[in-house]
């Protein structure tokens, strides 16, 4: 053979692929080349895989946080009270609730009672955080108007009538249509003391919002109520504030400062959530690193296949080179080899990977059949399942990164075979 030839040419390629395809005498080869292609395979799978359950455990989360939480709070700083006490209630809540709507890019400001009592239905008893909220501003929350499962119908609530979260009904054996016994430790206050107020309201309606910690402790009462059994009459504790675009709420601060008052104090779901959420973020660039190392240790199980290739087939390269082959030829037909076990072993990750994320219920449904239930603790996790959201940006950072390794550990192998000399490679032969 003489002459230049075109970089990849077709005999290039038939001879990478007759190299990989080892008989049965090489088989040392083939089974490298087939451990580098599982290890590839599994890397790049367990990276989307993680990346889509990291993706998909922080969208639920923070769409939990702000489909049923505010996104801004305004509270009261405190004041002086004509009678000398100290005091923190927000007595111009209809005015400055209608200030604050019409702040751009605020959708709904309501004013909210809110407390922690006691909850008991016949022997059981639970802790309960109690909103008092009216009922048209409770049917604009997301989660509670459209929540993951629903008892009653929200049309209920009102007047004496309570929702509850499924959490709560399930600790204390409550259902529609129940009489649920509230009792406060600041109730009536008396000649001898403040004495615990205790009221009956009937369960109209029953929500899963999908977060445990809101089902398991969220009382919701008509606002009206609210005020009456915790003696807040023509007051309210907070105003909270849904918007447009949560994530871009910064700019808005400024406008709602000047809207909602004097003494007012701004508490935003960043405030609230944000050292979970830098958590959630360092952890997702610590797995990333971590499965990028598993990534990078599975591609280099191909220098060593392509080094034991190199060692059997220095007989080959020696005649090849003899009969007019060029260097870059040589590199270029041991780079193929290498980088078409990355390329497959990358495709099979990334398919294995979707297939993953897409079919994740019914997968951790057997898993979790498999281990006897219990795999998953709402408890602490916080969310009642594992989510997982298969976003491209995530999957293309696998496939290049991958890929990238792949090709860059094939050319050291390439090269030590380009440069063999063969006059060596063919005097023992």
């Amino acid at each position: 053979m003489s002459g230049r030839t075109a970089p990849f040419s077709r005999f290039e390629w038939m001879i990478a692929w007759r190299y990989l395809r080892a008989k049965r005498a090489e088989g040392g080869v083939s089974v490298m080349t087939w451990i580098s292609l599982v290890g590839i395979t599994l890397a790049v799978f367990a990276l989307i895989a993680t990346l889509a359950v990291r993706s998909g455990f922080r969208d639920e989360f923070v769409d939990t946080i702000l489909g049923a939480n505010a996104h801004i709070t305004i509270y009261q700083d405190e004041y002086e009270t004509e009678t000398g006490q100290t005091s923190r209630a927000i007595t111009d809540y209809a005015e400055r609730a209608e200030r604050i709507a019409a702040v751009p890019g605020v959708t709904r400001a309501a004013p909210l009672i809110r407390a922690q009592i006691l909850a008991n239905l016949g022997g059981a008893n639970a802790g309960v955080e109690v909103f008092g909220i009216a009922p048209e501003d409770l049917a604009t929350v997301p989660r509670i108007a459209e929540p993951e499962e629903a008892w009653g119908h929200l049309d209920n609530f009102g007047d004496q009538t309570i929702a509850i979260g499924s959490g709560v009904a399930r600790e204390l054996g409550a259902g529609v249509g129940d009489r649920l016994r509230l009792i406060s430790p600041n109730g009536v206050k008396t000649a001898f003391g403040t004495s615990p107020r205790t009221s009956v309201y009937e369960i109209g309606y029953i929500f899963t919002a999908g977060r445990y910690d809101i089902d398991r402790t969220r009382v919701y009462m008509p606002f009206a109520a609210a005020q009456t059994f915790f003696n807040r009459e023509g007051a309210a504790d907070e105003i909270e504030v849904f918007v447009e675009d949560p994530e871009a709420i910064e700019p808005m601060l400024m406008d709602l400062y000047a809207a909602s008052g004097e003494g007012a104090l701004i508490w935003t779901w960043r405030d609230a959530s944000g050292a979970f959420l830098r958590a959630l973020d360092v952890e997702d660039n610590v797995m990333f690193v971590i499965l990028s190392i598993l990534v990078l240790i599975a591609a280099m199980n191909i220098v060593s296949g392509l080094i034991m290739l190199v060692k059997n087939k220095g007989r080959d390269i020696g005649i090849l080179r003899t009969i007019g082959l060029t260097e870059g030829s040589v590199l270029r037909i041991f780079f193929i080899c290498g980088a078409l076990t990355g390329t497959l072993g990358t495709l099979f990750g990334v398919i294995l990977g979707c297939l993953f994320a897409i079919w994740i219920d019914p997968i951790f449904s057997a898993v979790n059949w498999i281990m006897g239930g219990g795999v998953w603790d709402p408890s602490i996790r916080g969310i009642y399942a594992l989510p997982a959201k298969l976003e491209w940006p995530d999957v293309m950072s696998a496939v290049v990164l991958s890929l990238g390794l792949s090709f860059v550990v094939t050319i050291f192998p390439a090269r030590r075979a380009a440069r063999m000399n063969p006059v060596e490679a063919l005097r023992y032969e």
